[in-house]
């Protein structure tokens, strides 16, 4: 259509009034059918050099349609970066001061022998055990109990129950376990101990010394297999357990316990009265943080050890010198001390063993009437 012209019907009804400006823009019928439309055929459209579609270029795609979302989403990207960067300087600077982590300290050990007054006495381990006070001693774990538990400002009930149950795992391992008393193995007793300890545990036992900090006695109870054997597996025990919160985050646990042997020699054929009791008494303190409660480890602090009856000169430092039946201490007291030598001092320790008389064993057990065997005078003071 060409111009502008008035419809071929004439111009349209109450063509006057307020809508009398906008007659530009309203298109009735006659006018629309006046229109002269032109449309090209579909085999037109599908010719050689035209398009179906009309394509648009990308530019105008991504300013028409995706553009603005495109820019939200990189913004929202840009904006996660922004907080994570701020979140992780924020944690680098943060006022407060990190708790410093607490490194176990090394074990610090007193090993005393116990000296007979005259010969071991002798008999075989049902005698023996019927003996005052042995009488009244458990068989094996039944001897270590704990006490009443209550929980203290920062550990629970169930985490002081945890580490009592650490604490007795361990006097097993390292007190009644077979393979652990004849030194066949140590990994009982290794994998309960804090990974800082594990190097002085190990040095112990491949090179024990007397120093205080290196005898194999102090972590655990082993004897010579080529001299002593037990003659009666059912070892006797008898002992506690205490608790106290140190510090925060830190509980200790004190174990007390008196050990008996009946043992006989291992060269030569067993006889029905050949056995004689040998005692180690072990008082142990130990520690626990948090992280050991959870992985069922301890830290040992001190051991103090009385065992006998073995001769004050026996060096007990990396396997225990038991006096079976029949048999007397040396002559000889403790090694010299030389207090104008160098190096690290080695005060020689010793006591007198009170020893259990089977002749005047009941012939039924009867409860302790006196404490457990050990050194008349008091104990040596503690490395």
């Amino acid at each position: 259509m060409t111009g502008r012209s008035e419809p071929p019907d004439g111009p349209p009804e109450n063509s006057a009034g307020g809508e009398d400006e906008y007659r530009s823009l309203v298109f009735d019928e006659s006018f629309v059918r006046a229109a002269r439309m032109q449309e090209f055929s579909a085999e037109e459209r599908m010719g050689r050099h035209s398009r179906a579609v009309r394509t648009l270029p990308e530019e105008q795609v991504l300013v028409r349609g995706g553009g603005s979302g495109s820019r939200a989403a990189i913004a929202l990207v840009v904006l996660i970066a922004i907080a994570f960067a701020v979140a992780v300087y924020i944690g680098f600077r943060t006022p407060y001061p990190q708790p410093a982590v607490r490194r176990a300290e090394p074990l610090r050990t007193t090993v005393i022998p116990l000296a007979p007054r005259g010969a071991v006495p002798g008999g075989s381990p049902e005698r023996l055990y019927r003996a005052t006070p042995v009488s009244g001693f458990r068989s094996g774990a039944a001897g270590i109990n704990f006490p009443a538990v209550e929980r203290t400002r920062n550990f629970s009930d169930s985490q002081i129950t945890a580490a009592l149950a650490t604490v007795k795992d361990y006097l097993v391992e390292s007190s009644l376990n077979p393979d652990v008393l004849t030194g066949s193995v140590r990994r009982p007793v290794e994998h309960l101990l804090d990974p800082d300890q594990r190097p002085q545990f190990e040095r112990s036992l491949s090179s024990p010394e007397d120093d205080g900090a290196h005898a194999a006695s102090g972590w655990l109870v082993r004897f010579d297999p080529a001299r002593v054997e037990l003659a009666d597996p059912e070892i006797r025990v008898q002992g506690t357990l205490g608790y106290e919160e140190e510090a925060a985050g830190v509980l200790g646990v004190v174990s007390d316990h008196t050990f008996t042997y009946a043992l006989r020699p291992a060269d030569r054929a067993p006889r029905e009265d050949d056995a004689s009791l040998f005692t180690v008494r072990r008082e142990l303190h130990f520690r626990f943080d948090r992280e050991d409660l959870r992985l069922h480890r301890l830290e040992v602090r001190t051991a103090h050890v009385q065992a006998g009856p073995q001769s004050c000169s026996a060096d007990a430092t990396g396997t225990l010198r038991p006096l079976l039946a029949g048999q007397r201490a040396d002559a000889r007291g403790p090694a010299a001390t030389d207090p104008y030598a160098t190096g690290s001092p080695t005060a020689a320790l010793c006591g007198t063993l009170a020893a259990v008389n089977p002749s005047t064993a009941p012939t039924a057990p009867t409860a302790p009437s006196s404490p457990p065997p050990g050194p008349e005078a008091g104990p040596a003071p503690r490395s």
